[in-house]
């Protein structure tokens, strides 16, 4: 599951759990989202060592 969906479908859990009185959906819910954060600050982090390598690379070519 993609990142955007994982944080949608807590987002609705955590509704969902709320609104019924069951704490265990709303917390499954609030774990998905931190799921979905995590996902995405993993990404950037992947994506900043992958644009200093390139800068690297470049550097050492001249």
């Amino acid at each position: 599951m993609g990142k955007h969906f994982d944080d949608a479908a807590g987002k609705a859990k955590e509704a969902y759990g709320k609104a019924a009185g069951d704490r265990g959906k709303e917390a499954e819910g609030k774990a998905d989202q931190a799921k979905a954060d995590a996902k995405d600050k993993a990404d950037r982090a992947k994506d900043k060592a992958k644009d200093a390598s390139e800068k690297a690379k470049n550097v050492f070519k001249r």
